[in-house]
């Protein structure tokens, strides 16, 4: 049988494929990194998945394996006709999936419970997140996605937190599957890259007005992460009040603080 990684490279020489670097066109060509992405995801037969940046459809035809459900958004037009021959090949798939063509920070998610599950462009990634958990009527039960390294392991950091941690905290819970070396790629990207799998709360961990307020404080606190609390949140009107109120050390850097504390601090704020 012939490896993924040459039949990828084949089926792009026969068609004539070039590959889009700008909108982070990067196939993936090893078998045991799909396989990860898989056994995370946890797909059943009625699960929805949507897929982001399908491109030929190495991992769309991985998924509809799995489920016939498949929803796949890709910008790239060029892609589409490819997309349909390549899920075919072999005859895995009974019937393709559903495919959008757009960009997926502006399509509309399902209104019905559905599994994210994409190796996605690197430069989306926070864009992403935002567009799943804040601007949907549903947020995802869960997230499996091919994202940079470094990006992936600052999410699950919660002794190093950044705005992505608290985040992604707010929604569910975030660990690292599996880092994946440049080689894994066609083309080969100049970053690591890494599994990420998020399993989503049934419902947020506070209510939409609080998380306003959280996003609001943490942009302001990790603007200036360096510097102590004191000296960010305490310049915000009532900031000295509430740090005390909650029981935060002043002195203490917004990345040491837990998404429950962030809560606590957004609660009393009067921002």
């Amino acid at each position: 049988m012939t490896d993924l990684g040459t039949r990828v490279r084949e089926f792009c020489k026969a068609t004539g494929l070039r590959l889009n670097t700008d909108l982070g066109q990067h196939f993936l060509i090893d078998q045991s990194v799909l396989d990860a992405i898989l056994q995370a995801a946890d797909i059943k037969e009625n699960d929805h998945v949507i897929e982001i940046g399908a491109g030929i459809g190495i991992l769309t035809k991985e998924l509809l394996t799995k489920t016939p459900n498949v929803t796949t958004i890709e910008i790239d037009r060029r892609l589409l006709p490819l997309l349909h021959t390549y899920i075919r090949l072999d005859d895995v798939a009974a019937r393709g999936p559903v495919i959008v063509e757009g960009n997926a920070l502006h399509v509309s998610f399902p209104t019905q419970p559905y599994k994210i599950v994409a190796n996605i462009p690197y430069h989306i990634t926070s864009p992403l997140l935002r567009h799943a958990f804040l601007e949907g009527s549903v947020t995802p039960t869960s997230l499996t996605l091919l994202i940079q390294r470094e990006v992936a392991e600052k999410i699950c950091d919660t002794q190093d937190a950044g705005i992505l941690t608290i985040v992604v905290g707010l929604f569910g819970k975030a660990r690292l599957v599996k880092a994946v070396p440049p080689r894994a790629f066609l083309p080969p990207p100049q970053v690591d890259s890494a599994v990420l799998h998020i399993d989503c709360y049934q419902e947020p961990l506070t209510d939409r007005e609080t998380m306003e307020k959280v996003f609001t404080l943490t942009k302001h606190g990790f603007s200036q992460k360096r510097k102590m609390l004191r000296n960010t949140i305490s310049d915000l009107p009532g900031g000295s009040e509430a740090l005390a109120a909650a029981g935060i050390d002043p002195t203490r850097r917004p990345q040491t603080l837990s998404v429950a504390e962030w809560i606590a601090l957004a609660r009393i704020m009067p921002v």
